[in-house]
């Protein structure tokens, strides 16, 4: 009796289908959509339409961040002179609007748009409702500091 429940066990695990999940997701996997979701609901909250994540925005917000956590520095200035416009046209982005929030030592997504959200120039920026997409970078240096780039955009028509 015992090895006829064995085998219907088996034969029952047989049908289920596999899921893969990875093992592990790391924060700069995960930190992204988090900022967007809160960033999203303080534009609900205050009136404003959410943003859209734009591959494009994102590609620009990452190699910036990328640079300030490798060479440790803060700005929105590029180490080449270039600022948030041009990395954002370099991107392919065809922009009518642009803006930027950047943030460093912040550890998690709830810490750096909670600072963005007291600091009037970010908060500005986050409730502008004439923005519409966005691109999120989040990097960590070699001393683990974690480095946040917000690029907003409004696609020209």
């Amino acid at each position: 009796m015992f090895r006829k429940m064995v085998a219907c066990a088996a034969a029952a695990l047989a049908l289920v289908p596999v899921v893969s999940t990875p093992a592990y997701a790391s924060p700069a996997d995960l930190y992204p959509a988090q900022v967007l979701q809160l960033t999203n609901s303080n534009r609900v909250q205050n009136g404003c339409k959410p943003l859209t994540a734009d591959p494009q925005l994102a590609v620009a917000a990452q190699a910036h961040n990328d640079e300030m956590a490798q060479y440790r520095y803060f700005s929105h200035t590029g180490r080449k002179g270039e600022n948030p416009a041009a990395r954002i046209t370099d991107a392919g982005y065809r922009w009518a609007q642009w803006a930027e929030n950047i943030a460093a030592g912040q550890r998690t997504p709830t810490a750096v748009v909670d600072a963005w959200m007291h600091s009037p120039v970010h908060r500005a920026n986050i409730l502008d409702c004439s923005l519409r997409e966005i691109g999120i970078g989040y990097s960590l240096d070699s001393a683990k500091k974690a480095y946040w780039t917000q690029d907003f955009g409004t696609p020209r028509t």
